[in-house]
């Protein structure tokens, strides 16, 4: 490296410094140089529930030197799907499917890459699920139509079926199996996936959650299947290599709950227990995809009360993250629609440039190229 390129560098590195959400940070054993998370992204390109090798470059691409990449939702079981072309983690060929996409995040300037692992529950309809049984649940209330994003199709869900008491523990298994996989795979780690209305907050959440056994009811009954699920992950893989992400203040999906601060303070505190990396958390006002957030306060009780490192999502722009930092409400942002649309987010929060447009017409489909891997960079970088 020349000296002019030397002294660029450092320029660089000492504007990022002078910006919040661009300082380095230690999350657990993982040093991270920035604090912008590419957060989880369903993106329905993946064929037969199999990973595609377009997947290499769409998450190296958004894979910087120490960054934090989160994969989309990634179903643990034959009876955890609900969307056309997303991807799974349950059998071998899936495995062997992620390992070049993992190496591909690695190799590229030592990136770090958790494995979102997940079970939409009755968010499904029969088409979906094995022998064209109906969807599993913790209860048997069923869905109603929902629109699809691109604001005309309409989503049926078949009426699911309630799991019974003893059925639980081999769901709970299945997830402990993807986070092993997910090891074998290569990834740093695995977050588990309970927010946003899919099978763990459909026993967490009051409004969906009618059970009268051990799983229903109070806040510890309700609580139980997500810290099993928790309990058992952390069992396989290990605490420092676990994170969960939770949304009590949302309703996606018909699931809220009627007091969704006590549900967040007993959720965080009883991770504390198992000594988990992180907490991945969805800001109240992001109820959906038109709206923005407004603040953070709402969730400082959780940030407070939680003992690792704390994660925010929700509409977040660069002023937003940048003051999110500084105020320490929160250690580090997950950025979606814009990361999607920019793979090079953080250099263009470092220089303040303008931000590509996303095209949510192309949020989802299964093309392998438009709206997943053209987005252009800055041109400085090309």
């Amino acid at each position: 490296m020349g000296h002019q390129a030397r002294k660029q560098e450092q320029e660089q590195e000492e504007l990022s410094l002078q910006i919040p959400l661009l300082t380095p940070y230690k999350m657990g054993k993982f040093q991270l140089s920035h604090r912008v998370v590419l957060a989880p992204l369903t993106r329905q390109r993946s064929f037969d529930n199999v990973p595609q090798p377009h997947a290499i470059l769409y998450y190296s691409q958004r894979t910087t030197k120490g960054g934090l990449l989160i994969t989309e939702a990634t179903g643990v079981s034959d009876t955890a799907q609900g969307y056309p072309y997303t991807p799974a983690i349950w059998t071998k060929e899936q495995v062997e499917a992620w390992k070049p996409i993992v190496d591909a995040v690695h190799a590229k300037k030592g990136g770090i890459f958790f494995c979102q692992i997940w079970h939409v529950g009755r968010v499904s309809n029969q088409g979906f699920q094995p022998n064209g049984q109906a969807p599993i649940s913790s209860t048997a209330k069923p869905l109603t139509p929902q629109i699809r994003s691109n604001g005309v199709d309409v989503a049926e869900f078949s009426p699911p079926r309630q799991l019974q008491t003893d059925e639980i523990p081999q769901v709970v298994d299945d997830f402990r199996l993807a986070a092993r996989n997910a090891m074998e795979a290569g990834f740093d780690g695995v977050e588990i996936h309970g927010a946003h209305g899919y099978l763990i907050e459909q026993f967490l959440k009051d409004q969906v959650n009618d059970r009268v056994d051990k799983y229903g009811g109070s806040l510890e009954n309700r609580g139980r299947f997500a810290l099993e699920i928790v309990e058992a992950v952390v069992n396989e893989i290990g605490a420092d290599k676990v994170g969960i992400r939770l949304s009590p203040f949302a309703d996606f999906m018909e699931a809220g709950d009627s007091n969704p601060k006590a549900l967040g303070l007993y959720m965080v505190e009883s991770l504390n227990k198992y000594g988990i990396l992180y907490c991945h958390m969805v800001e109240p006002r992001m109820r959906n995809v038109l709206e923005k957030c407004a603040c953070p306060d709402k969730l400082l009780p959780m940030r407070k009360a939680f003992n690792g490192t704390f994660i925010s999502a929700g509409g977040f722009d660069r002023e937003d993250g940048i003051r999110a930092v500084a105020q320490n409400h929160t250690d580090l942002v997950a950025y979606g629609r814009l990361f999607l649309a920019n793979p090079d987010l953080p250099r263009r929060f470092e220089l303040d440039a303008p931000l590509n447009e996303y095209h949510r017409e192309t949020f989802y489909s299964p093309e392998p190229v438009i709206g997943y891997t053209d987005y252009p960079f800055l041109e400085t970088d090309a």
